[in-house]
């Protein structure tokens, strides 16, 4: 009998709660990293069984540099999580991109610098690619369900990722530009690297607030802008991901997600220390025997 598929939901600002979400168990999840960002949320959307994690808390209480993202990752793969879409609010780079509209992302730079990144380290190497950050399948099924909403869209977009939690200076964003970026935001790394490493595909539903600072006829973003564009744009979000939830399947899922890990890991399974497997169990135990400790 196959596993059922189970959709995790990352919601960024504005987007703090599932009201669709029946069968509700409000769980919370103790991980070796500390807490997550809030109590997890697992219930059905229109049968598929789905797992939401409010990114900021639910009442948005959290800077995007205290985010815990790997006790987020770590719980989520615990729940049974394989699919994770993220939800979160973006500055427009582009003139195109107007706000209001929605950019299905499939790269990102990373400027980050006060964050962990890996799960690893303290005596297992893993090196997993990250060409395609985002799952070529999950990104393929988002860009169809949105067309068929009708929703203004971008199907393709790169996010540059920032430390914040300030917004960019007007330099700052006009060198951003020069580099053909689509959307800055300040959340998405290294969550979507710590999603490759636990072999969870990984997608972001970008919700355009604001046109940052670059724009010569548009206001600098504030948070008064980007919170009433938010509550236009959560609605679309939510709409996206009913759709996408109705019609993803397990294999919904690209080789890349499924065994970005497992073909990824340098150290030999023996010389991974026993407290380091333990740890990391729900990460290594779908391939990896624990390793046996001597005395």
């Amino acid at each position: 009998m196959k596993e059922e598929l189970t959709i995790g939901v990352i919601g960024g600002s504005g987007l703090y709660a599932m009201p669709d979400l029946t069968d509700r168990e409000l769980l919370k999840v103790p991980t070796p990293f500390g807490d997550p960002s809030d109590s997890l949320v697992v219930g059905r959307l229109g049968g598929r069984r789905m797992v939401f994690l409010p990114r900021h808390g639910a009442s948005h209480q959290i800077l995007p540099s205290e985010i815990n993202f790997r006790a987020n990752i770590w719980a989520l793969k615990k729940l049974g999580v394989s699919q994770i879409l993220s939800v979160s609010a973006v500055g427009s780079m582009k003139e195109t991109i107007e706000p209001g509209h929605l950019v299905l992302v499939d790269q990102f730079i990373d400027l980050t610098k006060r964050r962990v990144s890996s799960f690893f380290g303290e005596g297992a190497v893993v090196h997993v690619p990250m060409a395609d950050p985002v799952c070529p399948s999950m990104h393929q099924l988002l860009v169809s369900v949105t067309a068929e909403l009708g929703f203004e869209s971008h199907a393709r977009g790169t996010y540059v990722c920032v430390e914040g939690p300030q917004f960019s200076t007007r330099a700052e964003s006009h060198v951003y530009r020069s580099w053909g970026v689509d959307v800055i935001g300040m959340t998405n790394m290294p969550e979507a690297k710590l999603a490759r490493e636990a072999e969870i595909g990984y997608a972001t539903i970008a919700l355009a607030t604001d046109y940052d600072c670059w724009h010569h006829s548009e206001a600098s973003v504030t948070v008064e802008a980007v919170l009433e564009t938010l509550a236009k744009n959560v609605e679309k979000a939510r709409a996206v991901l009913r759709a996408y939830a109705a019609r993803a399947t397990p294999e919904t899922l690209s080789e890349m997600a499924r065994t970005a890990l497992r073909t990824s890991l340098i150290t030999p399974a023996s010389a991974i220390p026993a407290e380091l497997y333990q740890r990391l169990e729900p990460l290594f135990s779908p391939f990896l025997h624990r390793p046996k400790t001597s005395g």
